[in-house]
């Protein structure tokens, strides 16, 4: 079983284009007015729409700090913070925003987690 994270936005082609040039996601599937993106397992629809879904966070974790870092740098002119470790949750992480203002996050597990099929 799998599933896709749908969000509204105003500015479809900025959000489309944003995620998958400066992200990095690929189309799964798209359909007129949506774009349903993937990034390892996780898939995200944006949908053209008047109204636009600003709530929550899009999470993207890697295999290593050193790609954390690398996105950091490839997005400096958007992020919110610089890398580091949150020991808490055994992270480590750094914040940004995408076009329209959603918070993003790029992560690295400093401990082992349960293979992920496909990713």
């Amino acid at each position: 079983m799998s599933g896709i994270v749908f969000l509204r936005t105003r500015q479809f082609e900025t959000v489309r284009t944003f995620y998958l040039e400066r992200v990095g996601m690929v189309v799964w599937l798209e359909q007129p007015g949506i774009a349903i993106l993937r990034h390892g397992n996780l898939l995200v629809g944006f949908q053209r729409h008047d109204e636009q879904d600003l709530d929550g966070l899009l999470t993207f974790f890697y295999d290593s700090r050193e790609e954390v870092d690398a996105m950091h740098a490839r997005l400096a002119d958007i992020a919110t913070s610089t890398p580091r470790e949150h020991p808490t949750y055994g992270i480590y992480t750094f914040f940004a925003v995408d076009p329209e203002g959603r918070r993003i996050e790029f992560q690295y597990f400093l401990h082992a987690v349960p293979a992920i099929e496909d990713r």
